[in-house]
């Protein structure tokens, strides 16, 4: 929320030091945006700040003139009041700073450069638009020669260094198109296709900075949602963003469509640790060791009347399926039929293998039986791990998770997910392993 100015007194044509020194006191040692004010609480000057009361301490400095020129120097002279509004990272004190700049247009911002050397993201009018950015004198030659259709424009951003440090983490957040071409509409997920054709992934895709318009593996609907995201984001709309999130989160989840719905908390989760998302530098975990995120792993067991069976168990990790590690087992010694002690010989089997991570959580598809039957494989290795188990009813969908304390209710998402890959995964493993 914006603090309000106090009034200036009349007559006074410049901003009082003594005013500002005492401002600073009541200003926060956090990010955010500045505004100065003149006559009529008109918005002169918008900055941003890593540190509000840092940057406002600046101004106070009697070389003004020589350290920020002639211009912020006047901006002083008809300044009456300063304010400001906090928000929760430098990244969002950078692109709110920029909105503000395009809503107002304070003179002595659109004067300080000429603007047409400043940065824009655009956002362009397609069915699956891209998202670049584009310098202010590049805006209307590139429009004019229809190398893209403006849907929306975002900026002026003076510092381009720290705009392609934001987009980085912004593309993280939410992966979005820029140049790649958008795969044939025949390939795009539809309902009851069961043979598509799709094309390469694009690198960005390969390594999640595109969802995949490239190969067809996000439909319209979905992508729509990742740039009204952006545009809620870049127009200052956190908390209308995060309600949105939360919605397409329920939604998701009630559908069971359980990768989607956690792939949403993610994304809430890393707007609300913008700053950490910023800095975060895993470390290489150790060989033999707990994984560096929360790691969970998910196991199940598929045969016909007791033959052929197969187990394999799934990874998810900080709530994203992480496919490269799921592991396959035909299960050599179990008594035919006893699911139970199918799991026991793969758990043995699995606990064998040291140059795996251990995971934090581990998710049976059962009951009690399950459960105890993981439970006692790990307490006899000297593994402390927390085990769930995933109960389902009659049509084979979840009812209840029995375990895991409070972390069944912060992880239930990742939870679910684990499990219903476990489970795709196993009868997947068993048809090929008939089919052989």
């Amino acid at each position: 929320m914006i603090a309000n100015p106090p009034r200036a007194s009349v007559g006074v044509s410049a901003l009082p030091m003594e005013y500002l020194s005492e401002k600073i006191k009541k200003f926060p040692d956090t990010p955010g945006v500045y505004f100065f004010l003149g006559a009529k609480k008109k918005i002169l000057y918008i900055g941003k700040a890593t540190s509000l009361r840092g940057r406002v301490r600046s101004y106070v400095d009697g070389r003004i003139l020589e350290t920020r020129g002639p211009l912020i120097a006047e901006m002083l002279k008809r300044a009456k009041a300063i304010t400001f509004q906090k928000t929760d990272s430098v990244l969002e004190a950078l692109i709110l700073e920029a909105h503000l700049i395009k809503k107002h247009q304070p003179p002595f911002n659109t004067d300080e450069k000429d603007d047409k050397s400043f940065n824009y993201v655009v956002l362009t009018k397609e069915a699956f638009p891209r998202v670049l950015v584009v310098r202010g004198k590049d805006l209307a030659e590139k429009s004019a020669a229809k190398s893209y259709k403006p849907k929306a424009t975002y900026g002026p951003f003076p510092q381009g260094t720290s705009l392609r440090e934001a987009m980085k983490l912004v593309r993280k957040m939410f992966p979005f198109r820029d140049a790649c071409i958008p795969a044939p509409q025949h390939s795009v997920l539809k309902k009851n296709i069961k043979h598509r054709v799709f094309n390469k992934p694009c690198f960005n895709a390969q390594i999640g900075l595109c969802p995949g318009v490239c190969a067809g593996t996000v439909t319209g609907e979905d992508y729509a949602k990742t740039i009204r995201n952006i545009k809620f984001f870049f127009e200052g709309k956190k908390k209308v963003l995060v309600r949105e999130l939360k919605r397409d989160m329920r939604a998701y989840a009630k559908r069971q469509e359980f990768e989607k719905a956690a792939a949403a908390r993610r994304t809430m989760f890393a707007l609300n640790h913008i700053q950490d998302v910023a800095l975060l530098k895993r470390d290489i975990a150790s060989a033999r060791g707990l994984a560096a995120g929360y790691r969970i792993e998910a196991y199940d067991v598929a045969h016909i009347s007791g033959t052929g069976t197969v187990g394999v168990f799934t990874v998810v990790e900080d709530g994203r399926a992480k496919k490269s590690e799921y592991r396959m087992f035909r299960i050599r010694k179990a008594p035919k039929g006893s699911d139970t002690d199918a799991l026991k010989e793969m758990l043995e089997r699995r606990l064998g293998h040291e140059e795996w991570l251990l995971p934090k959580l581990i998710v049976t598809d059962g009951g009690v039986a399950q459960k105890n039957a993981a439970e006692a494989v790990l307490r006899e290795a000297g593994v402390g791990i927390s085990v769930v188990s995933v109960v389902k009813d009659e049509r084979h969908r979840p009812r209840e998770i029995l375990g895991g304390g409070s972390v069944k209710h912060e992880r239930e998402l990742d939870i679910l997910l684990a499990n219903s890959e476990a489970h795709r995964f196993a009868i997947a493993y068993h048809r090929r392993i008939r089919g052989g």
